[in-house]
């Protein structure tokens, strides 16, 4: 990710922290994973996505915001009481490409609830 000074538009994905560290293993054992914020308590995960990705977002159990502010290296979080999962001078793009999030999220819910059927 190029620092050009000033920090591109982008749109936040957020989702629960189980199936999120699930999709960044994914992710990063594939085609690669972009910023991707915690929130303090845990509980979820931010993914930084391009911007315009909101306008379309409808997977069930997370939710895609427009922030307008996005992640560049060295830069706080853009988002209030998160910090950084993986941070933008840990990744080699600026923004996860929405199908692959989407097809990474996919995956971790699947192999969640094998992993939950198997351990009951």
């Amino acid at each position: 990710m190029a620092d050009t000074g000033e920090a591109a538009p982008c749109d936040l994905v957020t989702v629960p922290a189980r199936e999120g560290l699930e999709a960044v293993d994914i992710l990063r054992l594939r085609e690669g994973v972009g910023p991707v914020l915690h929130d303090r308590e845990g509980d979820t995960l931010g993914f930084i996505v391009p911007a315009g990705t909101a306008e379309g977002w409808d997977l069930p159990g997370s939710a895609c915001i427009q922030t307008y502010t996005g992640a560049r290296r060295g830069t706080q979080p853009p988002v209030t009481g998160s910090g950084w999962l993986v941070p933008p001078e840990g990744t080699v793009i600026a923004a996860t490409e929405p199908e692959r999030l989407r097809a990474a999220l996919n995956e971790a819910i699947s192999l969640l609830r094998v992993v939950d059927r198997c351990c009951r």
